[in-house]
């Protein structure tokens, strides 16, 4: 009985977790390129009381074996990147990757960071950035004069400056993709850094080589279901629950051990 409270205990604080990453979707509803996370569990050792296959008789052998369970822990949050819906904003720099693939950005410390938010800006220099200020990679710059912005499907970038009737192209968009997306870091502000789990960065022009192409005057929402979400939590809440009747169940049968001396 005192191996119970472990083993529920252990379930309890596994659920905990998984509340927690619940409460962090719901909360990441209205952001923009936001990919739901999935809490995923496995159970832990076993005490084998009686291995099967070990001699019954002389001549048999039990056909399964005895064990009991020491419960549960959480081994990973698994990122889903599943493409969410897209919501047209008419703003030029307002950017969604139709497929597979991420923007890039250049942190202040020189390093590449990975983005499905295509919510950009212009800084004072003209510069395509993030609602950080962070400046897109490869660098591309917007001339002052320019009266109109075309970003086209394979992510060429062009302006039509005042006083002219054609347009120029000014950049080129690049796209990354990762053998395993799913062992991104998400570093907060939208953006991810690879790690050894996904594999270094492959770059390319949208729409070439598996990569999405590009839609201008969209944002990609969150692709978090409020009702699925809903629906784990009230899961994850029985499943608490039932955990800490286990507990309250087995400090009962302790109760009654201790009476039997009375």
């Amino acid at each position: 009985m005192i191996r119970a409270f472990y083993t529920a205990a252990s379930g309890m604080q596994a659920q905990q977790l998984n509340i927690d990453n619940i409460a962090n979707n719901l909360a990441n509803v209205n952001t923009s390129g936001f990919k739901r996370s999935r809490a995923q569990f496995q159970d832990l050792l076993y005490q084998n009381l009686r291995a099967s296959g070990t001699s019954s008789t002389q001549s048999t052998e039990f056909p399964v074996g005895l064990q009991i369970g020491l419960g549960t822990r959480p081994v990973s949050t698994e990122r889903i990147f599943m493409q969410g819906d897209f919501k047209q904003t008419g703003n030029p720099l307002d950017l969604v990757i139709a497929g597979a693939g991420f923007f890039q950005v250049l942190l202040p410390t020189g390093e590449v960071a990975y983005t499905r938010s295509g919510e950009f800006h212009l800084d004072r220099e003209g510069s395509v950035v993030t609602a950080d200020g962070t400046k897109m990679e490869p660098q591309i710059t917007i001339p002052q004069d320019a009266t109109a912005i075309s970003v086209g499907q394979d992510g060429i970038v062009s302006v039509v400056q005042a006083g002219q009737q054609q347009a120029q192209q000014v950049g080129q968009l690049e796209l990354a993709t990762f053998q395993n997306p799913g062992g991104l870091n998400p570093m907060g502000k939208n953006l991810f850094s690879p790690t050894t789990s996904s594999g270094d960065a492959i770059t390319g022009t949208p729409g070439e080589t598996g990569l999405g192409t590009i839609e201008q005057g969209y944002v990609e929402q969150s692709n978090v279901s409020v009702v699925e979400e809903f629906v784990n939590m009230i899961i994850a809440q029985r499943a608490y629950e039932a955990n800490s009747k286990v507990v309250k169940a087995a400090d009962d049968m302790l109760a009654q051990v201790n009476g039997l001396t009375r």
